[in-house]
């Protein structure tokens, strides 16, 4: 919920602008991390900057969608997305996880976030975010500046949270927070029973102004809220010398209701931050036979002949695999070689394989791969050490337990029933981002160049 704004502090001057594009550039922060300097530290300074953490408040409870924050958005779980931005930025002392929730907090630490367990009196549906961070600051003393980030927003980027740092440790505001620009008009609002017309808000009719003609309106993205804890602890957290951070409108993303969800997967597919590693081409995948390719049912005949049934739309997804240069093999634990001729797919397919990673890791080192560049799909406890192991993982959403856990990708399809053409699609998704993220790298890079250069 958006922080409270203090009627009883004096008007600011308006601050300038924070363009998208102001502040330093992702690689030189990075390089100072990396270099040994705690993040905020300048060459020379005899010690770090005030202590800068992030936190993202994620409980449990969600009225709109059950443990929303750990619902996996385009095969990462939605919590994940802002914490590997929030890591990747190197500019916090450190990062947090505020959560009443064990599954929430195994996710948190699984990205290498630290977790404060909130108490209960900060997790009730009535709890605002003041309140939960007010809590954290009073058990962690250390902790000078909080950016409140939103688990609901995946399409943040590490650029943008380094521009803010700037913003609010160098440029002294006391508070920051983003923006999106909006070019709609508004009009009054007439209830039920009035007797009046509507009014306009913010444009004459008789001369409306054309998109490139008007600059828009600024709103609160929700993405984040940067304060100081002289400001939080007086009870808000916008205050003080202001500065508002203005977000490119495709990053500004948010979840709050379940019908959002297939739109966001869309928007993070795209825009989304993928991490500092570039995303490898997929090259290979390799296929569970059983539970995967089929629906794991075996029918046996008065004769004794066994028959499988499979979905036509998962051999269509192979095919299409192929046809983008995809090699796909197939593996299966019990023999299954005779009713494999009859689905037709001219597979390279290792059956009785009673260890499927060794199996793997041979294919891969035949073939010449690095493990991002090989995906596996899988469904029972004896595919969990390729799905770990497999730089693109998935399961039907049929899999059992621990290979749900497991994979990257949990499929909205069950096993034998498109599941195999479903992850197909992602994976056409998926390989579209890597030339999104060899340009956005190239960029930060060249940006670097250019910031070493002056």
């Amino acid at each position: 919920m958006p922080p409270p704004s203090p009627p009883h502090v004096p008007a600011q001057r308006p601050p300038p602008r924070a363009h998208a594009g102001a502040g330093r550039d992702y690689t030189s922060h990075h390089a100072r991390a990396v270099a040994g300097r705690a993040p905020g530290m300048e060459a020379g300074e005899a010690r770090p900057r005030a202590h800068l953490a992030a936190l993202v408040l994620a409980r449990g409870g969600s009225k709109g969608i059950p443990l929303k924050n750990i619902k996996l958005l385009a095969g990462v779980p939605l919590v994940g997305w802002v914490l590997r931005a929030a890591l990747d930025a190197g500019v916090f002392h450190s990062v947090w996880v505020s959560t009443d929730h064990d599954e929430i907090e195994k996710v948190a630490k699984q990205f290498g976030a630290q977790v404060h367990r909130r108490s209960p009196e900060v997790s009730q549906d009535s709890s605002t975010s003041l309140e939960a961070i007010r809590e954290f600051l009073n058990h962690h003393q250390e902790v000078d500046i909080v950016g409140n980030i939103q688990a609901t927003s995946p399409c943040l980027h590490p650029s943008d949270l380094i521009k803010v740092a700037d913003l609010i440790q160098k440029e002294g505001f006391d508070s920051v927070f983003s923006v999106v620009r909006r070019h709609q008009f508004r009009w009054s609002e007439v209830k039920k029973g009035e007797n009046k017309m509507t009014e306009p808000q913010n444009l004459n009719p008789a001369k409306r102004y054309r998109r490139q003609d008007w600059p828009g309106e600024l709103y609160e993205n929700g993405s984040f809220y940067f304060a100081k804890r002289h400001l939080i602890e007086k009870g808000y957290l916008q205050g003080g010398k202001m500065a508002y951070y203005e977000m490119r409108a495709e990053h500004s993303v948010d979840i709050d209701i379940d019908i959002d969800w297939p739109i966001a997967e869309q928007r993070v597919l795209s825009f989304g931050y993928f991490g500092k590693e570039p995303l490898k081409e997929v090259k290979l995948l390799v296929c569970s036979i059983d539970g995967c390719l089929t629906n794991g049912r075996i029918y046996v005949t008065e004769d004794q002949k066994e028959m499988v049934s499979y979905d036509y739309r998962d051999i269509v997804g192979i095919n299409l695999l192929k046809k983008r240069g995809i090699e796909v093999r197939l593996i299966s634990e019990r023999d299954c070689s005779k009713t494999l001729p009859a689905m037709q797919l001219e597979c390279v397919a290792e059956v009785n394989a009673t260890d499927k990673l060794k199996v793997l890791e041979d294919w891969r080192k035949y073939i010449g791969l690095s493990w991002k560049e090989v995906a596996y799909l899988g469904n029972e406890e004896s595919d969990v050490e390729c799905l770990k192991k497999a730089g693109m993982s998935g399961v039907p959403a049929d899999a059992c337990v621990v290979a749900q856990k497991a994979a990257g990708y949990i499929c909205k399809s069950s096993g034998g029933c498109g599941a195999v053409r479903e992850f197909a699609e992602h994976i056409f998704l998926l390989l579209e981002k890597v030339n999104s993220a060899r340009k956005q790298m190239k960029d930060m890079n060249s940006a670097g160049e250019d910031t070493g250069r002056k």
